[in-house]
C-alpha cells in the first residue's frame, strides 16, 4: 500500500507529545467530520486519514514500530525475528525467494499480502499469521447549543447521534467551548475491538443580560441620581432571582458591588456558585419641571458658595 505520513497527516512532528497528539487528532477529526462536510470525498478521505493516524500514533507502542518500519510497522514481530533491519534494508540471513519477503512463520508475503491498516481498520481483512486484529472504532464529534439557562442547571437532554438516540446528563456549569466525552458511544469496533467515544462541543449562547467568565457574572445596575447621592435599597436582579442590597449615600458612577454566591455553578461541584460582580452607573434625569430646575440651580448655588 502506498506510505501514508501519519505526523504529515495529524499536521504535528515527530517529537510530538501524546497530549499534542491528542489535541491534533480533536480539532482535525472535527473539522473534516462527515456530519459537517456532506457529500465531499475529499473530506471523508482526510477523516479516515486522520482515523488512522491516530490508531497508530496514540499507541506508544504501535507508534515505536511505525516510527522504525514505516507503513510494515504492523510485521515488526515478524521482521525482528526475521533479523531485518529496516536501516540497512536487508536482512542478516540470506532470504530465498524472488520478490517476496520469505520465511515469515512458513508463509510467503510479498509487499501486496501486507495487512492494510486502514482496510483493517474499517472492516475488510488483512492477511496475518496470527489471524484479524482488533481494532478501536473512530470516535463521533458532535455539537449541542444550549441558551444559558439551560446551562445553569443540570438536566437531561436527548441526541441523535449517527442515527442512534442518546439521553444525556447535562450538569450544571457547562462552558461554551467545553467537550464532554461520552464513553463508547462512537463508532463499533472492527473485528469484535471496542467501541470509540462520542465527544460532544457545547455551543453556549448567552442571551440573558449578564456576561459570563467562567463561574462568575458580571451586570451594569442602574442608580437613579437621587438614591446615588442620598443612599437607600433597591432590588438587583440576578440569575435566579431578585435581592434587596443598600446603597451607601454619594455612591460614585462606575463603583463595583460583589455578591458573593450569585454567580454560576461550578462545574461538577455541588452547590459552589461563583460570584456575581455589578457596576453602578448613574441615571442624569431628564425632562425637569421648572421647579426642579429651580431647586437644582439652588443646589448649585449653594454648592459653589460652599466651595
Amino acid at each position: 500500500m502506498d506510505y501514508i505520513d501519519y505526523y504529515k497527516v495529524l499536521e504535528i512532528t515527530k517529537s510530538a507529545t501524546e497530549a499534542e497528539i491528542k489535541k491534533a487528532y480533536r480539532k482535525l477529526a472535527r473539522k473534516y467530520h462527515p456530519d459537517l462536510n456532506p457529500n465531499d470525498k475529499e473530506a471523508e478521505k482526510k477523516f479516515k486519514e486522520i482515523n488512522e493516524a491516530n490508531e497508530v500514533l496514540s499507541n506508544p507502542e504501535n507508534r515505536k514500530k511505525y516510527d522504525k518500519y514505516g507503513k510494515d510497522w504492523k510485521h515488526a514481530d515478524e521482521f525482528e525475528k526475521a533479523g531485518y533491519d529496516p536501516n540497512q534494508q536487508q536482512y542478516s540471513r540470506q532470504q530465498q525467494g524472488n520478490q517476496g519477503y520469505t520465511d515469515f512463520g512458513g508463509e510467503n508475503f510479498s509487499e501486496s499480502d501486507f495487512s492494510d491498516f486502514f482496510n483493517s481498520m474499517y472492516g475488510s481483512s488483512g492477511r496475518s499469521s496470527r489471524g484479524q486484529a482488533k481494532y478501536r472504532g473512530q470516535d463521533f464529534n458532535a455539537e449541542l447549543q444550549l441558551d444559558l439557562a439551560s446551562a445553569y442547571t443540570t438536566h437531561k437532554q436527548n441526541l441523535s447521534v449517527n442515527g442512534k438516540n442518546i439521553r444525556i446528563t447535562i450538569p450544571a456549569g457547562v462552558e461554551n467551548g467545553q467537550i464532554i466525552k461520552i464513553p463508547n458511544h462512537g463508532a463499533p469496533g472492527a473485528n469484535g475491538g471496542p467501541n470509540g467515544d462520542l465527544y460532544i462541543t457545547f455551543l453556549i449562547d448567552n442571551d440573558s443580560d449578564f456576561k459570563r467568565e467562567g463561574h462568575n457574572l458580571y451586570a451594569d445596575v442602574e442608580l437613579d441620581l437621587y438614591t446615588a447621592i442620598l443612599g437607600g435599597e433597591i432590588f438587583v436582579k440576578t440569575f435566579d432571582g431578585k435581592v434587596k442590597i443598600k446603597v451607601p449615600a454619594e455612591t460614585q458612577p462606575g463603583t463595583k458591588v460583589k455578591l458573593k454566591g450569585k454567580g454560576f455553578p461550578v462545574y461538577k461541584k455541588e452547590n459552589q456558585f461563583g460570584d456575581l460582580y455589578i457596576t453602578y452607573t448613574i441615571k442624569i434625569p431628564t425632562q425637569l419641571s421648572a421647579k426642579e430646575k429651580e431647586l437644582f440651580e439652588e443646589l448649585a448655588k449653594l454648592r459653589n458658595h460652599e466651595h
